[in-house]
């Protein structure tokens, strides 16, 4: 623990950032809005101190900078281990590995977010091209500044919101506070710093690939699904009284084939597992991808 404490809130800030180093950029991010968040409140409760001094009682309660880091980096190990779910039982052989995906939660609602991508992607890309077109607009007009500083706050909380629905259903850690800024700036510079920030102009260009990934997503998922629930209702076609087509390959499988209908029900379930397999590694990647896009770096300036 260094003995020396920090004299203000930014280098407070900083010194947790580099003892946070190496630690994931959410749990950074968190860590650093609820450090500024309560330093801050502390400031505004005691008026007649300064920072240095604020810094300085706190410190026994709250903690220095190494101390905080490292309650965050334990209790986010107790919180991932509590939160994460029971791991599916190891299985060593190749059909243990393919069908045990199957007791796999992750794969369903990796499944199920490919599925609401498409609702998504819709509305994040019509939010995004909707509000920069009227930004640019009504950019002329005394009116437009107040409203491009409400578009870009939008996109921060729905960036929020998508980050939470990422971790909910893909498993990738994400920020659970808003976007960190410097409070102890001007409103101006605050203002200017929501421009310049890079990360609102990836989170814009994440909201408009949201729509050609949730297109592809969504068709995957459900041209996957569709055949391969098809596939397996295929021997229901022998049974009396149940008229369903089965064509293949220009056959009629029920009249003509039917003893390849067990083998294209067969075919169905294969594809299922496979189907969920996809999913969970889409799951993954996507995760990846908007932690990249979403996610501020640790490397705060």
């Amino acid at each position: 623990m260094n003995t020396a404490l920090p004299t203000s809130i930014p280098a407070y800030l900083e010194h947790l950032r580099r003892s946070l180093a190496g630690a994931d950029p959410a749990l950074v991010h968190d860590a650093l809005y609820d450090a500024e968040e309560y330093l801050r409140s502390e400031l505004a409760e005691n008026p007649g101190r300064s920072e240095a001094e604020v810094i300085a009682a706190v410190a026994s309660s709250y903690g220095d900078p190494d101390e905080v880091a490292d309650i965050y980096r334990d209790t986010e190990a107790t919180v991932e281990t509590a939160l994460r779910a029971p791991p599916p039982p190891q299985r060593k052989s190749l059909a243990g590995r393919f069908f045990g995906v199957a007791a796999d939660p992750r794969a369903y609602a990796s499944l199920f977010y490919m599925v609401l991508a498409l609702a998504t992607g819709i509305f994040y890309f019509t939010w995004v091209v909707a509000g920069l077109s009227m930004s640019a607009g009504l950019a002329v007009l005394i009116i437009g500044i107040p409203f491009v500083i409400l578009f870009f706050g939008s996109v921060r909380v729905l960036s929020l919101v998508e980050g939470r629905i990422v971790e909910v259903m893909l498993g990738e850690r994400m920020p659970r506070r808003p976007l960190y800024s410097a409070r102890g700036r001007s409103i101006w510079r605050r203002i200017g710093d929501m421009f310049s920030d890079p990360r609102t102009w990836s989170t814009m260009l994440y909201m408009l690939l949201m729509l050609p990934l949730g297109i592809l997503y969504f068709s995957v998922a459900a041209t996957l699904g569709s055949v391969a629930l098809g596939f397996i209702a295929a021997p229901l076609a022998l049974l009396p009284g149940i008229e369903l087509n089965v064509w293949m390959f220009g056959i009629d499988l029920p009249a003509e084939a039917p003893w390849l209908l067990p083998l294209v029900s067969l075919a169905g379930v294969l594809l299922l597992f496979a189907t969920l397999h996809l999913a969970r590694g889409v799951g993954r990647l996507h995760g990846r991808f908007a932690k990249h896009l979403l996610v501020k770096s640790a490397q705060y300036a």
